[in-house]
């Protein structure tokens, strides 16, 4: 799809949706609040901004070098070579901190031009560090409102059916009456510091083809920043709502991070499961309903139904995410309001469980919280026991006994900076990657001399009659049988 699809011009429109006041959207590079302030203190403000996320960002890596250091050297020999599964979850969490911190530090930390949000706090007399969590609420509810995601649409469902009444040759069903699905992911739009970074993207992105090839999924990886606003794990959002809007006759826009691959190339959707909700996305009731738990849920894979609903929901999550002071002050009220949450600024997957619990009438009667399958699953967990589960097991079941997709969290090939040793990061990558590529490669008689190696061998010998039966045109079929 060409990227002049992608876009809009204007953010006019209410933000609608959310749970406080909304009100007009500003311009961009309109300060929140509407006040004025002097181009030199806004110049020395932006100077001490950066200088201070400099020293941010040299301490955390000093700390991350100390750790990579004792993982790959052995100076800590007390702790046991490999992880067991509930110090890898501990672990996880932890894991996951660091690492929106450090993203979002690195994203805020240079020029951008369109954003003048970011020196709020310093340009307007306050102190975003010193304000306490209902004061941070307060300031937070002000300035909400000032940001939408697009013009504000109400009528969608009605728009889209009409759409596709006039345009029979693009249904909204694919091969076999299955609704028609598009997978998004994305990474950066430049190349990564580590230089073996770009070849594990290109290995991510060709696990993410193949799996959709072989289940009829369209597929966009994107590369641009379509608001400079959302930066981080926010920017994911105004791409989800720009493809629902260009493509009215896909019925699922199903989100992937570019850190998760696919570990079951047999395992499908069960979407009928799916016919009375809106969101699928991974997690579990208790920790979200009674521990409040800021890691109930995981937006590292989840879909959404092309509906009114969805663009609501959008709308309602957006705000806590542009850069600068809004999201500096939605980061404490998060911290104040989700059980284990360290301070830091607001994430976007903080953000959707904090709204889900202040509006659960509003939205939960539309989620349905999966768990019975890995649609995130943890790689630390799970790399080490592909041999066993080949051994025991067999495509297509998706849970633990045979992941559906394993989640690189904390591993960042692609940065300069990781919360893992690089090393094992690469060699799991690589394992899980070989894992999913099998069971593509014995479709056509090869598989991998080894999990860690790029390799192949020949496992069947060439016939004059490949096709010998109506099993060779089922892939799910042929993934098993070959597996």
């Amino acid at each position: 799809m060409g990227q002049e699809g992608m876009g809009y011009s204007s953010k006019g429109g209410g933000g609608g949706g959310g749970a406080l006041p909304m009100t007009a959207p500003r311009p961009r590079g309109a300060s929140p609040l509407g006040g004025h302030h002097h181009p030199h203190h806004h110049s020395r403000a932006r100077k001490i901004h950066r200088t201070f996320n400099n020293l941010k960002i040299t301490v955390l890596c000093g700390l991350v070098t100390i750790l990579v250091l004792r993982g790959t050297i052995g100076l800590n020999l007390s702790l046991p070579s490999q992880p067991s599964d509930a110090d890898a979850l501990a672990g996880a969490k932890a894991v996951e901190d660091i690492d929106r911190i450090l993203r979002e530090i690195r994203s805020d930390s240079g020029p951008d031009p369109d954003d003048d949000a970011g020196d709020f706090s310093a340009a307007s007399g306050f102190n975003a560090s010193a304000l306490s969590a209902a004061e941070a609420a307060a300031a937070y509810k002000a300035v909400a409102g000032t940001y939408a995601l697009g013009p504000r649409i109400s009528n969608w469902d009605q728009q889209r059916r009409r759409w596709l009444a006039q345009n029979p040759g693009f249904p909204a069903t694919a091969a076999g009456g299955k609704p028609r699905m598009m997978l998004v992911t994305g990474s950066q739009p430049g190349p990564c510091d580590n230089p073996l970074g770009d070849h594990y993207l290109l290995k991510s992105t060709k696990n993410k083809i193949d799996y959709c090839r072989l289940h009829g999924i369209e597929i966009v990886h994107n590369l641009a920043h379509l608001d400079t606003e959302l930066a981080g794990y926010w920017a994911k959002l105004p791409l989800l709502r720009r493809l629902m809007l260009s493509h009215p006759e896909v019925e699922w826009i199903w989100w992937m991070d570019s850190d998760a691959l696919f570990t079951d190339m047999a395992f499908e959707l069960p979407l009928s499961r799916y016919e009375a909700h809106n969101l699928i996305i991974h997690g579990y009731h208790d920790l979200l309903f009674e521990k409040h738990s800021w890691i109930a849920l995981n937006t590292g894979s989840f879909l959404f139904r092309n509906c009114q609903w969805s663009l609501d929901l959008l709308d309602a999550w957006a705000p806590m995410g542009p850069k600068g002071f809004i999201r500096d002050q939605a980061g404490k009220v998060l911290t104040a309001n989700l059980k284990g949450r360290p301070a830091f600024e607001a994430d976007d997957q903080s953000a959707l469980i904090y709204l889900l619990l202040s509006q659960k009438d509003k939205w939960m009667d539309k989620v349905f919280i999966e768990n019975s399958y890995y649609l995130h699953g943890f790689w630390a967990g799970l790399v080490d026991k592909y041999e066993e589960m080949m051994e025991n097991h067999h495509p297509g079941l998706g849970d633990e006994r045979w992941p559906f997709v394993t989640h690189f969290v904390g591993c960042k090939p692609c940065g300069s900076y990781g919360d893992y040793p690089v090393e094992r990061c690469l060699k799991s990558m690589e394992r899980a990657f070989n894992f999913a590529d099998n069971q593509v490669l014995r479709l056509y008689g090869f598989s991998h001399k080894g999990l860690e190696s790029p390799k192949i061998k020949r496992i069947r010998d060439q016939t004059t009659k490949p096709i010998n039966d109506v099993e060779n045109l089922d892939m799910k079929a042929k993934i098993s049988m070959a597996s």
